[in-house]
Formats: C-alpha cells, sequence, structure tokens
C-alpha cells in the first residue's frame, strides 16, 4: 500500500506535537522559557491556521453544494441544454432543406 504525501505531512504535523507534548511531560523542555514558549505559541498558530483553511475550503464546498443542488440545473447545464436544443434544431433545419435540394426520388450526388 502506497502512502501520499499528505497522509506523510499530516503524520509529520503529528508526530512533531506529540513529540513535544512527550518533551513537556518528561521535563525535557521548559514551557516557561521564553524563546521555547515563542516557537510552541508559533507551531501551534501556523497548524491551526493551516487546519482552519482546510475545514473552511471543505464547509465552502459543502455550503455551495447544498446552495446548487436545490435548483434543477446550475447557468452552465442550463446554457449546455439550450445549446443542445439549438444543435438538434438546426439538425433538423439542415435535413429539410436537403431532402428539398436533392429532390425525394434523387440519388446522392457523387463527388
Amino acid at each position: 500500500m502506497r502512502i501520499s504525501q499528505w497522509t506523510l505531512l499530516w503524520l509529520l504535523i503529528v508526530g512533531l506535537l506529540a513529540a513535544i507534548e512527550i518533551a513537556i511531560v518528561a521535563g525535557v523542555v521548559n514551557p516557561y522559557d521564553v524563546v521555547t514558549f515563542f516557537f510552541i505559541m508559533v507551531s501551534a498558530l501556523i497548524v491551526i491556521a493551516v487546519l482552519a483553511i482546510i475545514g473552511a475550503t471543505f464547509l465552502g464546498i459543502y455550503i455551495s453544494h447544498r446552495i446548487l443542488s436545490t435548483r434543477d440545473f446550475t447557468p452552465f447545464e442550463q446554457e449546455m441544454l439550450r445549446m443542445a436544443e439549438e444543435v438538434k434544431r438546426l439538425t433538423e433545419k439542415v435535413e429539410t432543406i436537403s431532402k428539398a435540394v436533392t429532390g425525394p426520388g434523387d440519388p446522392p450526388a457523387r463527388r
């Protein structure tokens, strides 16, 4: 089984946070030191910001799907349906003109 790079990134972030927590509990890192506290806070803010952006993206996708799924068709789909109807109408018109030009019993001309 192949692990994607996004899964590896997630594992790296979770591993980093777990390592920081274990180091604090074990007493290796003093969280009350100014420099250490600053780096821990910056790391936490970066992780929270990334997760917030990902969450907002999924929430936006969900909301837009719910809004657009209540309608029959999107405006793009409606335009495509109109174009398909126009193509059918023009094809029938061309066939009618072709029959009128060649006549009912005339064989098709060779080119």
